[in-house]
């Protein structure tokens, strides 16, 4: 399936554990201020972990300008036009890791617990075998460990771990935690019917 047929699903409305409905869409370029703020909502401590400066309003606008839904799916969700959660996709269009994409998620404080981390990575899970992908891979430092639980509780196994391999933003050593899920059966490899 291709993935415009699969962006065809959105927006699309979801009820959280404790009833709370939201949206779900892809980025929008007029999503810069709410992005920003959503981004300003994590606490210092967490934003230490992100890979980007999100506080910088020049990521959020070069993000929001310049979007490849192809290369990067941002996943938002939304309640009452205020961004709540992202789940990205991000994936290589060549090379030889084509058919792997790498999945993160970000959950609002104020939306932790009623289940909204696990739907959004599940819409991108099935985003990515829709697509064609045959694996998905998500990155940790070691102390992410409700984030590790809940990508573990949802099929992915830790593919490797490296001893202070990785830096936060205030240079410190951190593990590095590689988590993947095959996306793909034994059936397909086989070529089942063939």
């Amino acid at each position: 399936m291709s993935l415009e047929l699969e962006l065809q699903k959105f927006p699309k409305d979801i009820a959280l554990k404790d009833g709370t409905r939201v949206t779900l869409r892809p980025l929008q370029r007029d999503d810069e201020k709410k992005l920003h703020e959503f981004f300003q909502a994590v606490p210092e401590l967490e934003r230490m972990f992100i890979k980007h400066r999100v506080t910088d309003p020049a990521v959020i606008r070069d993000w929001c300008q310049n979007i490849d839904l192809g290369r990067h799916l941002p996943l938002l969700a939304l309640h009452r036009d205020r961004i709540v959660g992202d789940a990205t996709l991000h994936q290589q269009l060549g090379g030889w890791k084509r058919h792997i994409g790498r999945v993160s998620v970000l959950v609002h404080p104020e939306f932790r617990g009623r289940g909204l981390a696990r739907a959004l990575v599940h819409e991108i899970v099935e985003i990515a075998r829709n697509i064609g992908l045959e694996k998905v891979e998500a990155e940790f430092i070691a102390e992410q460990k409700a984030a590790i639980h809940l990508f573990a509780m949802m099929g992915f196994s830790e593919l490797l771990r490296l001893e202070n391999y990785v830096k936060d933003m205030q240079a410190i050593s951190h593990d590095y935690v590689l988590m993947g899920l095959n996306l793909t059966t034994d059936e397909e490899y086989a070529g089942v019917g063939g």
